[in-house]
């Protein structure tokens, strides 16, 4: 394989390469993340700034030595094309595509899911649909279509697709309906909110001041996510006989 390295980073300049490196470094070091979730997270990043020359390159290298392969890849561009837009994943997959054929890489095996884009209904919660639906019934229909055709996905497990779409938010600034719903959704499939801190956190490198915003917000979200708990909690230790 002779996808770009750090070593290529700083045959370009060794100063930007030095620092690039302690920044990642940092960042590993730092981080509540799996290797795999990491890497994605990266990807999904390259395809909102369509920063797709070579951090897209050493971002896919990163994938396949953790274990992401070709079909991984590609249902991650179909899932984020929701939130990054069609024509960022179809440029991003137009570049996979070149990657794969120009380095010799396994391509895809032509796994996928049912697409159902001529079922009804949608896997969004009741609640969300239908706020959406009082605020643009056309809209309504295409978020409907949207979550459905993505229902049957299986590669990318729900924590991952969670955290990839905090990503989008962060990196398009989309805090508020959106944010709270993904962050909702990452905490609902088991992530603790020092991974959901850690997935936000994991945007620095990509634009800090905005990672610095989301934080903000997130401590908000987080807050309100734990007042239920430490209400109940308080209300039991209340309830319990005193000695």
């Amino acid at each position: 394989m002779t996808l770009p390295t750090q070593d290529t980073v700083g045959q370009l300049d060794p100063v930007l390469a030095e620092m690039a490196a302690a920044t990642y470094r940092l960042s590993r070091a730092a981080t509540q993340l799996t290797p795999r979730e990491s890497a994605l997270l990266g990807l999904v990043a390259d395809i909102c700034e369509q920063t797709l020359g070579m951090p897209f390159e050493m971002h896919v290298r990163a994938a396949l030595d953790v274990g992401v392969d070709a079909d991984d890849l590609r249902e991650l561009l179909r899932f984020i094309s929701y939130d990054s837009g069609y024509p960022a994943a179809l440029a991003a997959l137009e570049r996979l595509a070149e990657i794969e054929r120009v380095h010799g890489l396994p391509g895809p095996t032509g796994q996928g899911h049912r697409v159902d884009a001529d079922g009804t209904g949608s896997p969004l919660p009741m609640a969300m649909r239908a706020e959406v639906r009082a605020l643009d019934p056309d809209f309504a229909d295409y978020m409907d279509l949207q979550s459905r055709m993505r229902a049957g996905m299986s590669r990318i497990s729900v924590r991952e697709r969670a955290f990839a779409t905090m990503t989008v938010d962060v990196l398009y600034q989309t805090l508020q309906e959106s944010f709270r719903a993904h962050v909702g959704r990452a905490l609902g499939a088991g992530a603790r909110p020092d991974e959901v801190r850690a997935a936000v956190r994991a945007t620095a490198p990509f634009g800090m001041t905005r990672t610095w915003r989301a934080l903000h917000v997130l401590d908000a979200l987080l807050a309100e996510h734990e007042r239920p708990r430490a209400e109940q909690a308080k209300a039991e230790q209340q309830a319990q006989p005193q000695a």
